[in-house]
């Protein structure tokens, strides 16, 4: 089979800043490639909607690496979570997760969720400018998925960096460290919500069991905290900052979502299509030959769904290069698909629709405060943000104004 590399030659082009053209240069010759990435990695890279969606509901590729003889740092620190296990452990999981991760706790928190946007508000106002990753964007998520898991607030600037370290690593070492950190202070928190249930989520998980009376181990509780903390505010960031990033750099469209912030839910979803929180989704590896997209995959092959490249897919949204707030969102991958689709879905749409709608309505003459070619993207392919986003707003402007 031929090596694609990515970043070169043809497909030249800056992966992190703007890695949509590639994308598309590669739909353009099929929906599967086998690739290798600037870094050395090769993998086959699904880059077709169709494909893309049939893949990530495809039960011959895995999540749990233990299948093809291998492991990932998450099962050896941390224990089994719902991304690194398939069915029927997946099953299992995600049921006793599900019971108490509810729709109805989503819903209780946005309250809240408001306070906190209104706090932090409220701290950016007078200054004029702000880095909105730093000063509102982390913040917000972190505050919110620790305070559902209970996590104290002294310990969230640590958590961070060891989330950080793991999800956009800059070196094994570090990323190797920080997993064992985060499993000391996970057990720790574990154990402490044993001595000392509380209201929120890890307490309830601790105590909820199944009808033939299953419960969640210590080593499974550990794992799905993890999950959730670093999962639920990673998102929640990226999500924040690209939808305010998109927003700036396509000027027609803010005016057009000022002039009318009932658009706000709409424009949410179109900026999960156009530049969603997740570049791609995590590794599956083929548990036997199979064909995807007309290409033949080996047994243990590592498989890499790009859901940003999917979602752009000329073949299933009209003007997908076209940022439109007006858009019917639906249809789009940026949370998954099949038994994978993520679990804290709903709380990022709900965090994201406040938190953007808030901030528009408190500085409706929001605007980058550096050029765009300064910005610092996240590396590697599976969070799709920016490490800061420093932004100014004119003082005094109200929507009904502008």
């Amino acid at each position: 089979m031929d090596t694609v590399l990515l970043g070169a030659g043809e497909l030249s082009g800056d992966l992190l800043r703007e890695p949509h053209a590639v994308y598309a240069r590669l739909r353009e010759r099929g929906p599967v490639h086998w690739v290798r990435l600037p870094d050395g990695q090769e993998m086959w890279l699904v880059v077709g909607y169709e494909v893309a969606r049939a893949a990530l509901a495809d039960a011959r590729l895995s999540k749990d690496l233990t299948k093809i003889g291998a492991s990932s740092f998450d099962q050896e620190f941390l224990g089994p979570h719902l991304l690194v296990s398939d069915p029927p452990q997946h099953t299992r999981l995600r049921r006793l997760v599900s019971k108490e991760f509810t729709p109805r706790r989503v819903e209780a928190m946005a309250g809240g969720v408001h306070r906190q946007v209104a706090e932090l508000l409220d701290s950016m106002q007078a200054r004029g400018r702000a880095d909105l990753v730093e000063d509102f964007a982390f913040p917000l998520s972190i505050g919110v998925i620790c305070e559902l898991l209970g996590v104290p607030a002294m310990d969230r600037e640590s958590f961070r960096g060891w989330s950080n370290a793991i999800n956009a690593p800059i070196g094994l070492a570090e990323k190797i460290a920080a997993f064992g950190q985060l499993k000391d202070y996970l057990g720790d928190l574990v154990a402490a919500k044993r001595a000392e249930p509380g209201d929120d989520l890890l307490s309830a998980l601790i105590r909820t069991t199944d009808e033939d009376s299953d419960r969640l181990t210590s080593a499974e509780l550990r794992s799905m905290a993890y999950l959730l903390l670093s999962a639920g505010h990673e998102t929640t960031v990226n999500l924040i900052s690209n939808a305010v990033l998109t927003l700036v750099r396509h000027p027609d469209q803010l005016t057009v979502l000022l002039a009318d912030l009932s658009l706000v839910d709409g424009a949410v979803e179109e900026v999960l299509r156009f530049e969603g929180p997740i570049e791609s989704a995590t590794f599956r590896f083929a548990l036997e030959r199979v064909e995807i997209g007309g290409v033949a995959i080996e047994t243990g092959d590592p498989v890499l769904v790009t859901l940003a490249s999917a979602n752009r897919d000329e073949t299933r949204f009209d003007a997908p290069e076209q940022f439109d707030v007006r858009r019917d969102g639906g249809g789009h991958l940026a949370f998954g698909h099949g038994v994978h689709y993520c679990l804290g879905a709903p709380l990022a749409r709900m965090e994201g629709r406040i938190a953007i709608r808030s901030l528009l309505e408190r500085f409706p003459g929001i605007a980058l405060d550096v050029p765009f070619d300064e910005l610092s993207w996240l590396p590697g392919t599976l969070l799709r943000g920016v490490r800061s986003l420093p932004v100014r707003w004119s003082d005094g402007i109200t929507v009904e104004e502008r």
